[in-house]
């Protein structure tokens, strides 16, 4: 059990306000059997692009979390993360634990032509060098677990997605149907529709299928699924440029749909948010800064990422965080 815990971030970084939040949760945490700090990861840039980095304060023997920005540039958020292991390697923690918040290169998880690389084993390479254990959510890929010979813990957002509805948009989960903009969603969506009816909400399941008749044409999608005097809820792991979840959406509208959501657990939003109108309403987490807009809403998982450090730290199993009736009977007030 840890006797105390330092939480390490980029203070000047996008992303603070997410590992603020997360020590925050583990300071009002009841019985707390450790101390928690939150400290700066203070950097040098030179003339040159080069920079380095300094762990602002004596982390020697203490348990250490990384909260690592998502929001960085990708090349940059490598290089950050690899320079900020290797400081925290020496400076003697007790441990070192990673949390990313959003896995980046993580589509890269499989070696689809010639001569390249497998770009997210590189990372979890990387990481495995310095780190003891790890944490993220709602990988792109699951199997990606298996890449880091360290623990680590590939957390669902699902529940979280869940329990924002029931408090703020009950009128969501009404007649619902949960789609997935291909076939490969299908596990996505199945556990979604698992976990809706262990609430006692009962939700249908549809697919978007691509279809081309020609390789240089533009792939149609037809919908698979009875949507019509339905809401349709598209759930994703990433919001790239948007482009197969705003077709699926149109579609959905043609067939008769009442209203469209949309939940991404990532937001990259890469070519903007314009495209995205054609929602009712976009949900996505926290995990990256999401882009202001009257449509666009954040679910925060700075509880789920706390509960499962606090977790972590003490010992405990992070099971319950993906058993929603475990949830509600083992923990209390506390929701993720």
């Amino acid at each position: 059990m840890a006797e105390e815990v330092a939480i390490i971030a980029d203070f000047q970084s996008e992303g603070f306000g997410f590992a603020k939040g997360i020590y925050d949760y583990l300071k009002t945490k009841e019985n707390k059997e450790f101390a928690v700090s939150l400290i700066n990861v203070e950097k040098v840039e030179f003339k040159d692009s080069e920079f380095k980095v300094k762990i602002a304060e004596n982390i020697r023997g203490k348990y250490c979390f990384l909260i690592h920005d998502s929001n960085k540039e990708a090349s940059r958020w490598l290089t950050e993360l690899i320079f900020i292991l290797e400081a925290m390697s020496f400076s003697s923690p007790k441990e070192i634990n990673v949390v990313l918040p959003y896995t980046r290169f993580s589509r890269q998880d499989r070696k689809d032509e010639s001569r390249v690389g497998v770009n997210a084993k590189a990372v979890a390479d990387i990481v495995s060098l310095y780190a003891d254990r790890g944490m993220t959510v709602d990988l792109h890929a699951p199997q990606i677990q298996e890449y880091f010979s360290i623990p680590f813990d590939n957390l669902y957002s699902l529940t979280s997605l869940i329990n924002y509805l029931q408090k703020v948009h009950k009128e969501i989960l009404n007649n619902l149907v949960v789609v997935a903009t291909d076939l490969g969603g299908g596990k996505r969506v199945e556990y979604l529709v698992k976990k809706l009816k262990e609430r006692g909400i009962k939700a249908e399941i549809a697919f978007g299928y691509k279809t081309r008749e020609k390789d240089d044409e533009v792939a149609k999608t037809i919908i698979i699924g009875k949507v019509e005097g339905k809401n349709c809820l598209i759930v994703d792991d990433i919001i790239d440029t948007g482009g197969t979840m705003v077709r699926t959406a149109e579609k959905l509208k043609e067939a008769g749909a009442e209203k469209v959501f949309a939940y991404g657990t990532h937001g990259l939003f890469v070519e903007g948010i314009e495209k995205f109108k054609v929602f009712d309403k976009v949900l996505v987490a926290d995990t990256l800064k999401a882009p202001e807009a009257k449509n666009i809403e954040v679910v925060s998982l700075v509880n789920l990422f706390g509960e499962a450090i606090y977790r972590t730290a003490t010992g405990q199993s992070l099971s319950v965080l993906f058993d929603s009736n475990k949830t509600e009977q083992n923990l209390g007030k506390w929701e993720i």
